[in-house]
């Protein structure tokens, strides 16, 4: 399984919306315990006991955007691959085993990092720790299991990308918007290179990468942090340490001309349009602007209450959808983004003048105090339930850890989100809306024409 862009921004902002839930002045949202093994394993532990259950989540501080150059998707094959057996398990014996005990598991590959997770009875946590510490270190693969591990890769491919024009629209417009960044290549890998990926391409990258001090172990549910540590220790602790490459990443040079993409295809119903600026992230670029960014990113796009959709489809009528997104949560720098679908009739071209009009008003006169207040009130307010979720409080600690940020860093979301000011915001709109920064998108039916695309 891999996280497409749309997926992960949805993760991005779900993510810090959730953990509004406890009371804002009150930077106490999970309250976790966090330590760290002698072998340089981080252990976050959230104790939730509504049910008898619990969430283990294990993730590695790699992903898409580190596959080696020719190698586009390798990190997403491993991800498949880390199923097929160990030297004490058999293949399929891991899944089997997780199901037996009532569980249930699934792995994900984003485009920093790559999990592994099992919700199961939390009289069987430490079943789950030695699996998966086994298969830390004990991975064996044969060339028949690749092999027929990269059909079922290449089928996902053809399913999740060749078949959907939305995909396929997203992946070029990845290749347009960073001219250097590894963020271009797509998580799932290019057709022609994963049909080249070999065994021992998949050794080489699981022995680089896949070490206990370089992994983020998260515990969530009905567990007691002293009992988690010393299971920890017994599984995981016995993996020693191992000497990680650097992970290289490339800048984005100075960019020079915003790029259009255009993408016509038959199976398109429904024309869209949209356009992303590259942005800073908590981690990457100037990231003061990444708290004022997921207000902007609220106050522009906040659904029927967002000024984008007011102003172009309930003032003026022709959108019949619009709105803005911003995924702060990259390792290194992300997107903001803007969109639109027309209302039957309208014109893209017209439409497209609005939305730019809208982002003018904005740079020109700037947010206001009201509107920004309300803002961060929405983002609280849209908070359900977090501490009731396991595996909210896990994916939040797990993505924010694995890309270099802390415990504090996630529980003092809402008082971070609180402090933005309106200055910070236009600030931070001035900063990302700069047009050789940007890339526009167009999904269109075959017969619909677009007037002085381009």
């Amino acid at each position: 399984m891999f996280f497409d862009r749309d997926q992960l921004r949805l993760i991005a902002w779900t993510l810090p919306v959730l953990l509004c839930a406890a009371n804002p002045a009150n930077a106490q949202v999970f309250d976790p315990t966090s330590f760290t093994l002698d072998n340089g394993l981080q252990v976050v532990v959230i104790e939730n006991h509504r049910a008898p259950i619990v969430s283990h989540m294990i993730w590695y501080k790699v992903g898409g955007a580190d596959a080696p150059p020719g190698k586009s998707g390798l990190p997403h094959f491993l991800e498949h691959l880390m199923f097929k057996g160990t030297k004490t398990r058999a293949p399929r014996e891991f899944s089997d085993l997780v199901a037996k005990n009532g569980g249930h598991e699934n792995a994900f590959t984003g485009i920093d990092h790559t999990g592994y997770w099992q919700s199961i009875a939390a009289d069987r946590l430490e079943l789950m720790m030695e699996l998966e510490a086994d298969r830390m270190e004990n991975l064996v693969l044969t060339d028949a299991a690749v092999e027929a591990e990269r059909q079922v890769v290449m089928q996902e491919r053809y399913q999740r990308t060749e078949s959907e024009p939305k995909n396929l629209l997203a992946e070029q417009v990845l290749s347009a918007t960073w001219s250097n960044h590894p963020y271009r290549v797509p998580i799932v890998g290019y057709e022609h290179e994963i049909k080249g990926l070999t065994t021992l391409d998949a050794m080489a990258f699981y022995s680089l990468w896949y070490a206990p001090n370089n992994a983020v172990l998260v515990i969530s549910g009905d567990v007691a942090p002293d009992e988690v540590r010393r299971m920890a220790e017994r599984t995981y602790g016995k993996i020693a340490r191992r000497d990680l490459p650097p992970r290289l990443r490339p800048a984005e040079p100075k960019q020079h001309a915003p790029r259009y993409v255009e993408l016509r295809d038959p199976r398109v119903k429904q024309a869209s349009w949209s356009r992303r600026y590259i942005a800073p992230s908590y981690t990457g670029g100037e990231s003061q602007h990444a708290y004022p960014l997921e207000v902007l990113s609220e106050l522009l796009g906040g659904g029927s209450t967002g000024r984008l959709y007011r102003a172009l489809s309930v003032e003026q009528g022709i959108a019949a959808s619009a709105g803005a997104w911003y995924s702060p949560g990259s390792l290194d720098q992300t997107t903001f983004g803007i969109w639109f679908a027309p209302r039957s009739g309208e014109s893209l071209d017209t439409i497209e003048a609005s939305m730019e009009a809208e982002i003018e008003r904005l740079l020109v006169d700037g947010v206001t105090e009201d509107e920004v207040e309300r803002a961060k009130t929405r983002m609280i307010d849209s908070a359900v339930f977090a501490r009731d979720s396991l595996r909210a409080g896990a994916r939040a600690f797990g993505g924010a850890l694995a890309n270099g940020r802390t415990v504090d860093d996630v529980e003092a979301w809402p008082n971070r989100i609180g402090e933005v000011t309106m200055e910070q915001i236009n600030e931070a709109a001035q900063a990302i809306f700069r047009t050789n920064y940007s890339t526009t998108s167009v999904l269109l039916p075959v017969e619909l024409e677009v007037e002085g695309a381009g």
